[in-house]
């Protein structure tokens, strides 16, 4: 290859050719053209000595451990877990990124090092080595060009030292990349990178930014207004993108997703500044859609897991409105919590309440959880499906050795096997609360372990206390706004790709109640939750339970003797109607047309209401005369009973009428019949306005 010697000679005589060469072998993160690569290379003038020291602490815990025999650079003692400290959110995404650049090429950095006899140096131990390579890496993505001094930080000496070895040594760094570069004929240090991880990169470069609307701030309408007048515009789809448009969401309505193009003057905008926008992997919002359609108005939410502050945050504003609260376990120092507060209050949430313990040890009995019907659990898991794993482990506070697992491309055996015991059994101890009715499990893991096989060995643990509702899986609802269609499956996954992170979401709930048992403020509760009372706060019935309770008892005294089962019931029932003054009156008229039939309806509704209103003491035994013949054993019962009359007058109800129309009635008769008149359809009976009349009886023939 006389052509790659000729370069290599070149390379050597002139530093000033060999880093300009080196500009094509800039690792950028975005995808595009080579000018716009060279713009940002520009831009680069390196980071602050404080961003050098945490990336060092990072890859020093993460970097790739070799055998005894190959090791031929040592990166000292990793067992203790490194502290660090970050000025801001800026300064610890670039640590972390850093440091996994660092990561990434790991073996090619040590390769330069050796090959150009920087390393070993006597004057650098061993403690120091992690420093090194990621200030070599941060070195060649500059071209090798001197960094930029900041005046206003304040130096490290240690990052000094580094600084000035490696620039002491510029032109055979430069040389030795070249060489490597010749050897292996690449026209970028890209190329060195497993198919694995180029795929991944290429995938989290085009994933589109995915937001959320914090409704606490800004409503939905106003929000698309004012993208609308910031030149943005509304299109169907992630495929339907150009420059400036947004989508919504298929599943959840408050979520919008941007082009991954725009991440930088997205940020910059006041909506992000304002808190109206937050940016969040949408997986986490599909929990949280999950959990809030599952709830009652009323019923309170337990997060097993703090996570990350933006979920628990939207989940707050997705029940502004259902007066739920929302507690969330793990907050273990003080400092934590006054953070979360003030976070919480800048973006407008009230509901929340932050609990010390964990959530395992937290009983099922404790009294602060005892309107929690739902609980939301997103345990630690091995991440892999994460589209962008630095904003993940930031947001999620996870351990950066995810880093480690996707440069791999696995996780060992032995960390998903602690990871799925883990897992296991906070969801069965999430099964042993009592009260709670659904479960919401979701993992960003593509594994099976950490997914369906948790799911069906909590399933078939048989933990649950509650015997008479088990859990079983039911297909997850998102929203009652959103244009997806209903699932029919039981498992929601997604798999990695460019237009999306991956993702298992999977719901538990209890076997529903049969519809015979369940009460009208349930379904009134169900109804506010769901936003169709337009606000209207359903208020839990004292009285209903007072009288559920009476009637329990009562129950309980008639079914003691073991002789004269069946009368006794139905006298019981029978006292039961009287008790709660419940009158029963069939209505029966004759009429030759259709619109006389509809006229005598509300004749007789409104008559019926004008005898019996306003009720009385007087007037409550007089409807009482007009209910259907008791037995003598029902009469002798009554009697018995005259005591209790005054407690139950006290009881009033407001009657209302309710009408049922049944269908029409179709006899055999002749011609001869025709001009008889029909018995009516329309059966008119006063009831409780918090109770159902009973029975209706037909009309006397």
């Amino acid at each position: 290859m006389p052509g790659s010697e000729s370069n290599l000679v070149s390379l050597h005589e002139d530093v000033t050719n060999v880093t300009s060469d080196l500009s094509e072998m800039k690792i950028s993160n975005e995808k595009g053209s080579v000018e716009k690569r060279t713009m940002t290379l520009i831009e680069k003038n390196g980071y602050h000595d404080s961003v050098y020291i945490n990336a060092a602490k990072i890859f020093q815990s993460i970097h790739t451990e070799k055998c005894k025999e190959g090791i031929l650079v040592r990166y000292g003692d990793d067992s203790v877990s490194p502290m660090l400290t970050f000025k801001d959110e800026y300064s610890q995404y670039v640590s972390h990124e850093l440091a996994f650049s660092a990561l990434k090429y790991q073996d090619l950095l040590e390769e330069i090092l050796l090959d150009s006899c920087v390393y070993p140096c006597q004057s650098i131990p061993d403690e120091l080595t992690s420093l090194l390579v990621v200030m070599l890496y941060d070195l060649q993505d500059r071209k090798f060009q001197a960094r930029e001094i900041f005046d206003e930080e304040e130096p490290v000496a240690e990052v000094r030292k580094i600084e000035h070895y490696l620039n002491s040594f510029r032109t055979k760094l430069a040389a030795a990349l070249a060489r490597w570069r010749v050897k292996h004929d690449a026209l970028s240090i890209e190329y060195i990178l497993p198919e694995t991880i180029r795929k991944q990169e290429q995938r989290a470069s085009a994933l589109p930014l995915c937001v959320w609307i914090n409704t606490f701030k800004i409503s939905l309408q106003d929000l698309f207004s004012d993208l609308k007048k910031k030149g943005f515009t509304r299109v169907e789809s992630v495929s339907d993108f150009d420059r400036y448009t947004y989508c919504v969401d298929q599943h959840c309505h408050d979520v919008l997703f941007f082009p991954s193009s725009l991440k930088e003057e997205l940020l910059n905008l006041d909506l992000f500044a304002d808190c109206k926008l937050l940016l969040q992997d949408k997986s986490r919002s599909l929990a949280v859609h999950s959990a809030q359609a599952l709830l009652n108005a009323g019923d309170d939410i337990i997060v097993a897991h703090v996570g990350s502050h933006l979920t628990i945050a939207h989940m707050s504003a997705l029940t502004i409105h259902s007066m739920s609260r929302i507690f969330v376990c793990g907050i273990k120092s003080s400092a934590k919590a006054d953070e979360l507060r003030n976070l919480f209050s800048h973006m407008g949430c009230k509901n929340i309440h932050l609990l010390h313990e964990d959530f395992t040890e937290i009983g099922p009995t404790d009294p602060r959880i005892q309107e929690a019907k739902v609980i939301l659990l997103l345990p630690q898991c091995s991440g892999l499906g994460v589209g962008n794993p630095i904003d993940f482990i930031l947001n999620e506070h996870r351990d950066a050795g995810l880093l480690r697992d996707l440069f791999q491309g696995s996780v060992s055996e032995d960390k998903l096997s602690i990871l799925a015991e883990r897992q296991l059994n906070e969801l069965m101890h999430a099964m042993k609360f009592n009260k709670v009715q659904a479960i919401v499990y979701c993992t960003c893991s593509i594994y099976p372990e950490e997914n369906e096989l948790v799911v069906k060995k909590a399933l078939d643990s048989g933990v649950e206390e509650n015997q008479v509702q088990p859990y079983r899986l039911v297909p997850p609802v998102f929203s009652t706004c959103s244009n997806s269609e209903p699932s029919t499956e039981t498992f929601f996954k997604t798999e990695p790709s460019e237009i999306s992170s991956g993702c298992f979401l999977a719901v538990l709930a209890r076997e529903k109640d049969s519809p015979e048992n369940v009460s009208v403020q349930d379904i009134l509760a169900r109804a506010a939750a769901k936003g169709l009372l337009d606000g209207i706060v359903v208020e839990k019935s004292k009285e209903k339970e007072k009288k559920q309770k009476v009637t329990q008892r009562t129950q309980h005294r008639h079914n003691i003797t073991g002789s004269g089962t069946e009368p006794q019931t139905a006298e019981f029932r029978r006292y039961r109607t009287v008790s709660n003054i419940k009158a029963e009156v069939c209505v029966s008229k004759a009429v030759n047309t259709k619109q006389q039939t509809d006229v005598n309806r509300t004749k007789g509704c409104v008559q019926l209401k004008k005898s019996v209103s306003p009720i009385s003491g007087a007037a409550l035994p007089k409807v009482l005369k007009h209910t259907s013949h008791l037995s003598p054993a029902g009469k002798a019962y009554e009697r018995r009973t005259s005591t209790r009359k005054a407690r139950a007058q006290k009881e009033r109800l407001v009657l209302k009428p309710v009408e049922i129309v049944l269908p029409p009635v179709i006899t055999p008769y002749g011609r001869s019949q025709r001009n008889k008149p029909k018995p009516s359809n329309c059966f008119h009976g006063w009831t409780g306005a918090k109770g159902w009349a009973g029975r209706m009886f037909p009309p006397p023939v």
